[in-house]
């Protein structure tokens, strides 16, 4: 009973603090990612919480995943470092004796897990496509950002502002580069300009003490009119489609569907808790440490196989969706494997007497 409560409480202290680091990563991975795409314009500032929110989401099966895995291995590879094995196995408690409490603490998380892969990453993965969709359809006005030239939606107009709308919503400094249908060009500069709309609901940007030149480049007639107003009507987009990618469709309609894109979205997303219980496992022969020895060699090859064992799921997962194997053969071998490597680790601690029972 103590050993198994030790066990435990070791556990889950290891996982928080295991879990955090990774989230942490995982926030700050997806964090630099999105501001660069917003600094380029690609999205919107105003979007980049809600797609941090989406893509965390999206990867928790995966950091469940690894923190179960990095928990037990830590955990187990600590006793050994401070000689708390020495005193089981001279107890008589065999090293098969840490499967029960492992699973204890695995199998919820595997739960989770499953659960996760099976509706939250898809849930997640759609919600953030249906996002970027709704911002792709904004009209141009949202994409205004004070000191930024910015392309419109159509590639036929560059804007710049460069002073932000302030509290009576007014900018400051605006240019207007547009591509005219004859294949002329229009340039408008002015000196404030402001949104507004009428009683149908279309939106016009109008512009306040300003110049308009049309001409057509590399040649001297040009035409200039001054204006002390001038209004635009703003193009309303049409709302885009429904996303169809298989990794945003729930699991629900993959299961109707009879598509190798399908089953090998399918494996994918079956194959989650089946790996996080077999790498739970895999972590007790692995948590072997000799103390006279380096310490983050058993870190390393967990590592290696960790890497190892996901690429094989990926390779199996491209072959299914590509209709080179069968779902069952592909959801079954890869575990197959691992299971067997898992018996041979067994067997080897098993049969090799504990380092510190040899002879010198």
């Amino acid at each position: 009973m103590i050993f198994r409560r030790a066990l435990q409480r070791e556990f889950a202290q290891t996982a928080a603090a295991v879990f955090v680091a990774l989230f942490a990563i995982l926030i700050s991975t997806v964090l630099i990612r999105l501001l660069g795409q917003a600094a380029g314009g690609r999205v919107p500032a105003d979007a980049v919480m809600a797609l941090i929110g989406f893509g965390a989401l999206a990867q928790l099966p995966t950091v469940l995943t690894l923190t179960l895995f990095i928990a037990i291995l830590v955990s187990l590879s600590r006793s050994y470092r401070d000689s708390e094995m020495v005193v089981w196995f001279a107890a008589g408690v065999p090293l098969t004796a840490w499967i029960r409490p492992v699973l204890m603490f695995a199998l919820p998380m595997v739960i989770v897990i499953g659960a996760g892969a099976l509706y939250l990453t898809p849930w997640s993965q759609l919600k953030s496509a249906e996002y970027r969709q709704l911002l792709e359809s904004r009209d141009d006005t949202h994409r205004v950002a004070p000191g930024v030239f910015r392309e419109s939606s159509s590639a036929q107009r560059v804007f710049f502002v460069e002073v932000g709308a302030g509290e009576d919503g007014r900018v400051r400094n605006v240019f207007v580069s547009e591509q005219a249908r004859d294949g002329g060009l229009v340039v408008i500069v002015s000196a404030e300009g402001f949104l507004r709309s009428d009683e149908e609901g279309r939106r016009y940007v109008v512009l306040e003490k300003g110049r308009r030149y049309d001409g057509r480049p590399g040649t001297p007639q040009y035409r200039v009119m001054e204006f002390e107003r001038y209004e635009v009507l703003v193009e309303q987009r049409q709302m885009a489609g429904q996303p169809s990618r298989t990794r945003a469709l729930p699991t629900a309609v993959l299961l109707a569907l009879d598509s190798s894109s399908a089953l090998g979205e399918l494996l994918a997303r079956f194959s989650a808790p089946l790996t996080a219980l077999l790498l739970a496992l895999m972590a007790i022969p692995l948590s072997f440490v000799n103390p006279r020895a380096g310490r983050a060699n058993n870190m390393l090859v967990a590592l290696l196989v960790y890497l190892l064992y996901s690429n094989a799921i990926s390779v199996f997962q491209s072959w299914v969706a590509q209709g080179r194997i069968g779902f069952t053969l592909g959801l079954v071998l890869p575990h197959l494997v691992v299971a067997g490597v898992l018996g041979l680790l067994f067997y080897k601690r098993l049969a090799i007497s504990p380092f510190w029972r040899r002879r010198s």
